[in-house]
């Protein structure tokens, strides 16, 4: 169980979560020296409000928190802002907390901490595992999660294609699940030009990492994740203020990876197969040029509008790859577009399929785990944006409009054999802290995915 949740509650420090409409009932519970000094703090039970109230000898004797949010929804992961809040001890949640499971699951994802460069935290505040919920589950969801922020935080300089291979074997090695990887030039002679295209610039290798669990006779699940290491945007060269964060363009695989884990440790009957292009989008004599024609491994040409636009190039590659086996579900995860955070910004990506059951399956669960998506159309119309005039395809639209949608049927069609396909443009980070969510890296999809995958496909 993670070193954040502990089982025994009897002597933990208890957190009275309240709204407002609830909030007169709990001051008749509160000793009157309790119930003057939250009034003097102004505790109204606010949405994000606080208070530690003291025993007679000054020592922390409970806890208030606030959910009211104004009419609005209660935020499910309310309670997890205080594991980072709280001083060091044992705490169990009481009064309002909503969904148990939520609750316990914020807790861990709000205590999350990157330390790889920086001394480690000192002790932090636990939590007593919420009676009726499953603490190796969640505390499964959030280890995942947790590797999927540390690898969108670690900087390029050491997370290239290489280090998202030997982190997808350290994966494999751990679930039982076997990986092979084609690469550098390997990846010209095995047909993933694409791939080879947009990494060849780079001093560090390109490839394609293909892992593959489970028994065969199960129904076969396909995630594919972006992994570019570091967006230059090549050519197309982006400005400082959007390289800045380029070393999360690799979230795509970093969630997929996620996902991966979740689905394995928790031993879903399928046969589960993880695909990540990895490659870095450098600039050198040899980079791939606007204007250029590119094979596919699916055999389309693809004309080159901009350079900066490579990962839905490697995506291709990946997904005619998938889609050669025809898999069941097909699943993909990409820092893609900016045009998605214009439309819903960072904490609500868009995903794309065109089947009508999956997707309402998709939207509820979102909702359901914390995880939210919501859907945009593949909208046919718009696949005449993608035309060329000396190519099958141009990978980008010739306008500024709907570039996420564009982008989404881009990668359709290179999807043919598949009965359910998915597209999930994230974001992979949260620029500001929020309950559940502090600053940084962040992974979007995942558990939505492994909350699907589990309703599709449940253990008897």
């Amino acid at each position: 169980m993670h070193s954040l949740l502990i089982s025994a509650p009897a002597a933990a420090i208890p957190v009275h979560v309240v709204s407002a409409a609830n909030w007169p009932a709990l001051q008749d519970q509160l000793s009157p020296a309790n119930r003057s000094f939250a009034l003097a703090q102004g505790f109204a039970a606010r949405a994000g409000q606080h208070c530690l109230l003291p025993d007679p000898q000054g020592a922390l004797a409970a806890v208030l928190l606030g959910i009211d949010a104004a009419g609005r929804r209660p935020d499910p992961f309310a309670a997890g802002r205080l594991a980072a809040l709280l001083p060091a001890s044992d705490y169990a949640l009481s009064g309002e907390i909503g969904d148990p499971a939520l609750a316990a699951l914020s807790w861990l994802l709000h205590g999350y901490r990157f330390d790889r460069y920086r001394k480690p935290s000192p002790a932090r505040a636990r939590l007593a595992l919420p009676e009726g919920v499953d603490g190796e589950e969640i505390s499964l969801i959030a280890d995942s999660a947790m590797l999927a922020r540390d690898l969108v935080n670690t900087p390029a300089s050491e997370l290239g294609p290489g280090e998202i291979e030997a982190a997808i074997r350290g994966l494999a090695t751990e679930c039982g699940a076997t990986v092979a990887s084609i690469i550098g030039d390997d990846l010209i002679a095995r047909n993933f030009p694409m791939i080879h295209a947009v990494g060849r610039a780079s001093t560090r290798a390109p490839r394609l990492v293909d892992l593959v669990w489970g028994d065969p006779a199960h129904t076969k699940v396909t995630l594919v994740g972006k992994g570019v290491a570091f967006d230059t945007g090549g050519l197309n060269l982006k400005p400082d203020a959007s390289m800045l964060l380029m070393k999360k363009d690799m979230g795509g695989a970093a969630a997929a990876i996620a996902a991966a884990r979740m689905i394995m440790l928790a031993k879903l009957p399928v046969r589960l197969r993880l695909l990540v292009p990895a490659v870095e989008n450098s600039v050198s004599g040899n980079s791939f040029r606007p204007g250029d024609v590119l094979s596919s491994r699916k055999g389309l040409s693809v004309e080159i509008g901009n350079t900066d636009a490579e990962g839905r190039l490697i995506l291709a590659d990946a997904l005619a790859l998938a889609d050669e086996e025809a898999p069941a579900l097909l699943i993909d995860f990409a820092t893609l577009t900016g045009a998605a955070r214009t439309a819903l910004g960072p904490e609500l990506p868009p995903f794309y399929t065109h089947d009508e059951t999956l997707a309402a399956g998709i939207a509820q669960l979102g909702i359901a785990v914390n995880d939210p998506v919501w859907r945009l159309p593949l909208w046919p119309p718009y696949d005449g944006l993608l035309d060329s005039k000396i190519a099958d395809v141009n990978h980008i639209s010739g306008g500024g409009m709907a570039g996420s949608v564009t982008a989404a049927l881009f990668l359709n069609r290179f999807v043919e054999k598949t009965k359910s396909y998915v597209h999930f443009d994230i974001y992979a980070w949260n620029p500001s802290t929020k309950p559940g969510r502090p600053e940084g890296g962040e992974c979007q999809g995942a558990r939505l995915i492994h909350a699907l995958v589990k309703r599709l496909y449940p253990r008897s």
